[in-house]
C-alpha cells in the first residue's frame, strides 16, 4: 500500500507545495523562507520517517504568521490524504522526549476529531526571527488538517530552543507510532469508519 500524497495550497497570502511519503526514509527538503521553522520541520521528518518535500512562498514582508500556519495546514492535510480511511493504522500513540534539561510529552489519537491541547510556555518572544507564539499556530493548523487529537505538554524545561524542538520531535515519534500499519487490515474504530471532521 502506497501512502503518498502531493498537495498544493495557494491563497493570496501563501503558495505551498508539499510531497509526503508516510513510509519514507526520513528524507526531507524544506524551504519555507523561515530558518527556524525549516529546522523544526526537518526534525519532524527525520524522527517520524515521513519524507517531506515542502516549498513555501509567503508574505514574509508582513510577518511569518501566514506561512507558518499554512505550512501546518498543508503538511497535515497531505498526511490525512496519504493515510486515506486510516485502515490498519495503530491510531493511538505517545512519546516522551528529553532534551537536556527539558522534557516534553506528546500524545495523539487519529480519531478524525481535531482537538489540540497546548501546554507550552516560553520565556522569550522570539527564537531567531520567529515569534514563539507562532508555534502554537502551526500545531493548531496541523491538528485541524490532519484530523487528530494532539496533546502537547512541556513538563519542564528552561531553554526555549530545547522546549519547542522537543515538541516537534515528540510529535514526530508519536506520528511514527500512530501511523504504523498493524497486522489487522481493519479501521481502528468500533464505528467502522473514521472521518476527518476538520478537513479544509
Amino acid at each position: 500500500m502506497s501512502r503518498k500524497s502531493y498537495l498544493e495550497r495557494v491563497t493570496k497570502e501563501t503558495d505551498i507545495k508539499v510531497n509526503i511519503n508516510i513510509d519514507g526514509k526520513n528524507n526531507y527538503k524544506i524551504n519555507s523562507g523561515i530558518g527556524f521553522l525549516d529546522h523544526m520541520l526537518e526534525q519532524l521528518s527525520k524522527h517520524s520517517f515521513i519524507d517531506i518535500d515542502l516549498i513555501a512562498k509567503g508574505d514574509l514582508h508582513i510577518d511569518y504568521h501566514h506561512t507558518t500556519e499554512d505550512s501546518g495546514y498543508a503538511i497535515g492535510k497531505a498526511i490525512d490524504e496519504a493515510i486515506g480511511d486510516r485502515r490498519g493504522i495503530t491510531r493511538f500513540a505517545h512519546a516522551y522526549v528529553p532534551m537536556d534539561e527539558t522534557l516534553t510529552r506528546v500524545a495523539i489519537d487519529f480519531s478524525g476529531r481535531p482537538y489540540l491541547i497546548w501546554k507550552v510556555f516560553f520565556t522569550q518572544s522570539k527564537l531567531g526571527d520567529m515569534d514563539t507564539e507562532l508555534f502554537k499556530e502551526w500545531f493548531q493548523a496541523f491538528t485541524q488538517a490532519v484530523g487528530a487529537n494532539i496533546h502537547v505538554e512541556n513538563i519542564y524545561g528552561v531553554n526555549n530552543h530545547h522546549i519547542i524542538e522537543s515538541c516537534f520531535k515528540g510529535l514526530a515519534i508519536a506520528l511514527r507510532k500512530a501511523l504504523y500499519i498493524t497486522s489487522s487490515n481493519t479501521i481502528p474504530s468500533t464505528k467502522g469508519k473514521i472521518l476527518n471532521d476538520g478537513k479544509k
